[in-house]
């Protein structure tokens, strides 16, 4: 009996809803990788923040709890050659607001009382209080008075600190400080501006201390960190070479000689002969450094240091001191004086004339253009240029001021023969007055250069030492040359006809070493009316204590003639005499 088969059972349709069955073998692999991946992401991350970037972070977070507090150092003073102190400090208290501490509610009332006391409108205030930030300053170095009123109030969110504020000495010239542009200032920022204070700065300054403290999450100040803490190290005192008393009449004198002759602008610098250091330090118009941001930027400018010009017949004195250090002339060398053509053309001398058959004496005393030029050439051009580079013409002092300005000498193959005779009156060649000066002391200083400064010790405060200012120094022409030039230019105080008369001292007679200068000022590369003049000199002419140099820029026209004869010299005379009396000089 045959059986029958079963039929197969028919294939399950799936409609297109419905998904295949689940492959969990595959499923699991890729949950795997993905959990890896995810791993592998998250231990990278770890590694970075707690590894790379944990200094960072740490730091971060440090600083939402911690408060680093500058400790201010106190800067040093600055004193006379005597010990009288020029500059010194106060403490004043600036006021400054945490808008974030004060409630929206008291702030009117606030402003209503802080007004008064710091001399504001309530509105100013009240707006102050109210900007959107943690910070704001209400008022910059308050008086003691002012801030014991603003503490008594005990207003929530008005913080009082104590600040320094610089303090300089007042002048005898109306409106402005003493030695303004020898000194600087110190602006907001404690950092020093122009003169010693911003050449000294770092000194002065000192080193600002920190310390660090824990804040709650109100931001007050709960504990010490454990940070380490550094302690403030006080800047060191500068005593200066500077004498008050000479310095209290240079200023005056200045200020007057600028006035007589109706100049722009004038300065009066003077340095001890032997060791370089300044004695009096003078300029009109100056500026008042207790109140410097009412004062024209111009009047903070060092003319000394700064303003470069050409010299005019002062540096005669240097063409001579070549000439007679070579041996190319002496004082009783004679020749036939006459105008000089070169290159076409044809140089004068101040008076128009030719003078005729005369000694090298006489070409100094009277500041004869044409003389100077037969100096140069009897020196030759190589000698010649040499000597401007050995006595520093065109090149910086090295002065301890802020804002020395230069302007190198051209290669001498650069200079034309009417280039280098116009050097040897003074044109074509551009020089600062201290340059000037620091030529002139060579001189006196029997043929030695001698770096000028300012400063002549730095005081340790905290250890009282003492460190000496040591300048550089350099012979340049031998001494015979300079006590043969010394007494040349005592001639031309004391002789007849010489430029210098005005410089005379009767007591003084024949010690009295001194050059006069007038020089025509170049514009848009055209000599023009304006002038510059002036006045070196020192005494005793053969043990000299002094060097002086005295420069009045752009002179009016008035019923004095404008050469430094009859404007500069006068003034020169007056502050020799000053010191002469302040320290007892004998002829």
């Amino acid at each position: 009996m045959s059986r029958r088969r079963a039929p197969a059972t028919p294939p399950r349709v799936r409609g297109w809803f419905v998904a295949d069955s689940p492959d969990f073998r595959h499923r699991g692999v890729w949950l795997a990788l993905a959990f890896a991946a995810m791993a592998i992401t998250l231990c990278a991350r770890l590694f970075d923040v707690q590894m790379l970037q944990h200094t960072t972070l740490a730091a971060r977070a440090a600083a939402l709890h911690q408060k680093s507090v500058t400790i201010a150092a106190t800067r040093g003073r600055i004193l006379d050659s005597s010990g009288r102190v020029l500059v010194s400090n106060r403490t004043v208290y600036d006021v400054y607001a945490d808008p974030g501490l004060i409630a929206a509610s008291t702030r009117e009332d606030a402003a209503r009382q802080l007004g008064p006391v710091l001399s504001m409108d309530a509105t100013a205030v009240a707006s102050l209080i109210s900007e959107p930030t943690r910070f704001v300053y209400l008022a910059k170095a308050v008086s003691q008075d002012i801030s014991d009123r603003l503490n008594a109030l005990n207003l929530a969110g008005v913080v009082v600190v104590p600040a320094q504020q610089r303090v300089y000495e007042p002048s005898p010239v109306t409106g402005t400080s003493f030695a303004a542009n020898l000194l600087g200032y110190v602006d907001h920022s404690g950092t020093g501006q122009y003169g010693i204070e911003s050449y000294y700065n770092t000194v002065l300054h000192g080193t600002d201390g920190h310390q660090s403290t824990v804040r709650d999450v109100a931001g007050n100040s709960i504990t010490l960190s454990n940070d380490p803490q550094s302690e403030a190290h006080n800047g060191q005192d500068l005593q200066l070479g500077l004498d008050s008393e000479v310095q209290y009449w240079a200023e005056q004198a200045i200020a007057q000689g600028v006035a007589t002759a109706q100049a722009a602008s004038g300065t009066l610098i003077m340095m001890d002969t032997k060791t370089g250091v300044i004695r009096a330090w003078a300029q009109a118009p100056t500026y008042d450094a207790n109140s410097y941001w009412t004062s024209q930027i111009a009047s903070f400018r060092d003319l000394a240091v700064a303003n470069v010009y050409e010299p005019g017949s002062v540096e005669k004195v240097v063409t001579f001191a070549g000439g007679l250090n070579s041996g190319a002339i002496t004082p009783g060398y004679t020749f036939n004086e006459a105008p000089t053509t070169i290159d076409g053309y044809t140089i004068r001398d101040w008076d128009g004339r030719a003078h005729g058959t005369i000694s090298m004496q006489t070409v100094l005393d009277e500041s004869l253009n044409n003389g100077a030029i037969k100096v140069g050439q009897l020196m030759g051009a190589n000698n010649f240029y040499s000597n401007l580079l050995a006595f520093g013409m065109g090149a910086p002092t090295g002065v301890d001021l802020f804002g020395e300005q230069n302007v190198p000498l051209p290669p001498q193959n650069k200079l034309s023969a009417l280039d280098l005779a116009e050097a040897a009156f003074g044109q074509r060649v551009q020089v600062t007055p201290i340059e000037v000066l620091a030529a002139f002391n060579a001189v006196a200083n029997g043929g030695v250069w001698v770096q000028p400064h300012a400063v002549q010790s730095v005081i340790d405060r905290t250890t009282g030492t003492t460190a000496s200012v040591v300048p550089t120094t350099r012979r340049i022409i031998s001494p015979q040359a300079a006590a043969t030039l010394a007494q040349m230019m005592t001639g031309v105080v004391e002789d007849r006809g010489g430029e210098g008369s005005l410089a005379r001292i009767p007591a003084f007679k024949r010690q009295v070493a001194g050059k006069t200068g007038t020089a025509s000022v170049a514009t848009h590369g055209q000599y023009g009316n304006d002038v510059v003049v002036s006045f070196g000199g020192f005494l005793p002419a053969k043990n000299p204590r002094f060097t002086m140099l005295v420069v009045l820029n752009y002179p009016h026209e008035t019923g004095v003639v404008r050469f430094g004869a009859t404007l500069a010299a006068p003034v020169w005379k007056q502050v020799a005499q000053v010191a002469i009396d302040q320290w007892r000089i004998t002829p």
